[in-house]
């Protein structure tokens, strides 16, 4: 497959940046700003001075989001509606997530999760549908189901750190703690960065590969929920009452997330080169590019959450570096794709080498994400299975 117009454009300059913002761009910002100040009126009596930072800083960042990638405008909107709506619910009272309609089958946590869960695998579902039949209709559906699925993750995830703080003050706390909450995590990262690059280059035929991933992560995610009771929310354990998860947590998903998306594309890299739906997939410049970029950013999120982990472990158990076994994996990972990065831009890495690579650097980064909970323990003993 040639590369199309648009797609050709990714790869030419483009014009600057702040040219093209429209007033919406800057009504958008604006509203962010005059969100974040009031809730740091309402709510930063219960906030420290980093937690406030990074309330304050979360608006500038997220407007240059929204204006760099315009369906995070209505993105963000609508998950303040939604998550605005389910707290307006609650009123206060946790019971009435079982009394109110629309908490106890839409807007409630665990409602919300489960939906996210339903609208991935559809969305698997119809990319797959469209890529076999060759069905522009298939592909469309599955990236709007897409679209659906990350925004009931994203709602279920702002309503149950409200749910959290409805149990006690002292349980509150934002929902990245544990492994049934990083998976939700990984699942939306991973779904909101291809959903990008779909928009970006201009195709859908590589969201039947990207989705494996996702429901593969939800369908462990189900497992356990189910036979763990992982969805209930517990108090937090005392090395994780902690400013820095709110950052080191986030960070390193944005790396495993963009790794696995980076795999998959290789995974389709592979199949055209061996002349499997060769006249359906992008061209092999794009997909090349895309498992660059997804791993280049990646590695720098990656790196981010490494230091602020040090810095986490050194204030937590009073040294920067203990060689346990999350951490150990945690650098054999980040040493994986700087050496991948090096090839690539000291040696000119391409090809199948490099997507066979990426694609080993799954199996690695799946160790360090899953296989040292279930088989090693550690520091980290937090997220084990």
């Amino acid at each position: 497959m040639e590369l199309t117009q648009k797609q050709a454009q990714v790869f030419t300059q483009p014009e600057g940046f702040f040219k093209r913002l429209s007033p919406v761009d800057w009504i958008y910002g604006v509203a962010l700003l005059i969100a974040a100040f009031f809730a740091l009126s309402r709510y930063g009596a219960h906030m420290d001075i980093y937690e406030e930072a990074i309330l304050i800083l979360s608006a500038p960042t997220f407007a240059w989001l929204g204006w760099y990638w315009k369906p995070m405008r209505w993105f963000v909107a609508l998950l303040a509606v939604l998550a605005l709506s389910a707290i307006a619910l609650y009123g206060g009272v946790s019971e009435m997530a079982e009394q109110k309609f629309l908490l106890k089958y839409l807007l409630s946590s665990q409602s919300a999760i489960l939906w996210m869960s339903t609208m991935f695998y559809l969305s698997t579902l119809f990319y797959w549908g469209g890529l076999i039949t060759r069905s522009d209709f298939g592909g469309a559906v599955g990236s709007k189901l897409c679209w659906a699925g990350a925004v009931f993750g994203f709602v279920g995830m702002l309503v149950r750190w409200y749910e959290s703080y409805l149990l006690g003050p002292d349980i509150g706390h934002i929902p990245v703690s544990n492994l049934y909450e990083v998976f939700i995590l990984f699942c939306m990262i991973t779904a909101l960065f291809y959903l990008y690059y779909e928009q970006h280059y201009a195709t859908r035929q590589l969201g039947p590969f990207v989705m494996l991933i996702i429901s593969a992560a939800v369908g462990f995610l189900l497992w356990y929920m189910i036979s763990r009771d992982a969805a209930a929310i517990q108090p937090l354990v005392p090395a994780l009452q902690s400013w820095w998860m709110k950052i080191h947590v986030p960070a390193n998903f944005i790396g495993y997330g963009t790794f696995a998306l980076a795999a998959m594309v290789a995974v389709a890299y592979l199949l055209k080169v061996r002349g499997v739906f060769v006249d359906r997939l992008p061209a092999l410049e794009v997909l090349d590019d895309i498992m660059y970029k997804a791993i280049a950013v990646g590695f720098a999120f990656f790196t981010i959450a490494t230091i602020l982990g040090a810095l986490w472990a050194a204030e937590a158990w009073g040294g920067y570096w203990s060689w346990d076994p999350k951490e150990t994996w945690a650098l054999i990972v980040w040493l994986n794709y700087a050496a991948w990065l090096h090839m690539r831009l000291m040696k000119g890495l391409r090809g199948q080498v490099a997507a066979w690579w990426a694609l080993v650097g799954l199996l690695v980064t799946t160790f360090a994400f899953l296989g040292v909970n279930m088989f090693l323990s550690g520091l980290h003993s937090y997220g084990e299975l």
